[in-house]
């Protein structure tokens, strides 16, 4: 079944949105489907029979990646209070000095995240920074109809030559996952303030992105949540996949999320894509 979304494409800050209406088919390669009523959300889609495993997941395709038309583009997912923002913001603070980066935001009906990384001179210049508006759709604009996304980091690329793209997605659920034709390298983000019982879960985003990233460790304490158990569960889950604990507010384990990332961006071959930043104090 095919269906309508409309997304709403912001061009830099400050700038006013321009509607682009994308039909999409939930007919993705899932084997299984169910409906939710048009109420709920006007659109169908089909659900998982399980979360899928690490070592399975989609991988994309490099060899027919053309970095030129569009860098190295990383996903940050996960739920709506996880902290993907404030680790977008610190990851664009730690990497923009030797890494040309733009950044694409997804929010329901608002720029707020744009705004956002803005407001924390996420990067110097802030045309780089574009939001896409997904309606009631942010899922669909990460893996069902990546088209709006894809536009805007494409104009990105041609304005800035850039050598690395964030996308972050609008909060969603532990079953929202990126599509590999979308995102490089998935960072899904969770957070302590759900209980330790958030990665037993499960769902696409706890066993199949990249990089589990568990944020907000500074509160479990405060929760009553287990840093070991979600460890234990995580590693389970993933199958030993890479999994980091986090504390953006204390600037805890960015390093290790970066690093993976740039390891990441070597292994595809993306390394010497893109123009350095003029105040690059060293070759990427």
């Amino acid at each position: 079944m095919s269906d309508v979304c409309d997304f709403k494409v912001g061009a830099g800050a400050g700038a006013p949105p321009s509607m682009h209406e994308h039909s999409h088919d939930h007919s993705h390669s899932h084997s299984h489907s169910h409906s939710h009523s048009a109420n709920e959300h006007g659109h169908t889609h089909e659900i998982m029979d399980h979360p899928g495993k690490f070592g399975e997941r989609d991988m994309p395709n490099y060899a027919k990646r053309n970095w030129s038309e569009r860098a190295f583009t990383v996903g940050i997912g996960g739920p709506v209070g996880s902290g993907k923002t404030a680790l977008l913001l610190a990851l664009c603070k730690k990497l923009r000095d030797e890494y040309n980066i733009a950044v694409v935001t997804n929010d329901i009906f608002t720029r707020e995240d744009q705004e956002f990384l803005v407001r924390n001179a996420a990067l110097q210049d802030t045309n780089r920074i574009r939001a896409v508006e997904t309606g009631g759709c942010p899922h669909a604009a990460i893996r069902e109809d990546i088209s709006a996304n894809m536009e805007v980091l494409e104009q990105l690329q041609a304005e800035y030559d850039t050598q690395l793209l964030f996308v972050e997605s609008g909060g969603d659920n532990l079953a929202a996952a990126f599509s590999v034709e979308l995102a490089d390298f998935h960072v899904y983000v969770i957070d302590v303030s759900g209980g330790d019982k958030v990665p037993r879960k499960g769902g696409p985003g706890i066993s199949q992105s990249d990089v589990l990233v568990i944020n907000k460790i500074d509160l479990a304490e405060h929760v009553g949540a287990s840093l070991e158990v979600m460890r234990r569960d995580a590693d389970k889950m993933r199958d030993n996949g890479p999994t980091v604990f986090t504390s953006v507010k204390l600037d805890q384990g960015i390093d290790a999320v970066a690093d993976l990332i740039l390891a990441a961006r070597r292994a595809a071959g993306a390394d010497k894509a893109g123009r350095p930043p003029t105040n690059a104090s060293a070759s990427s």
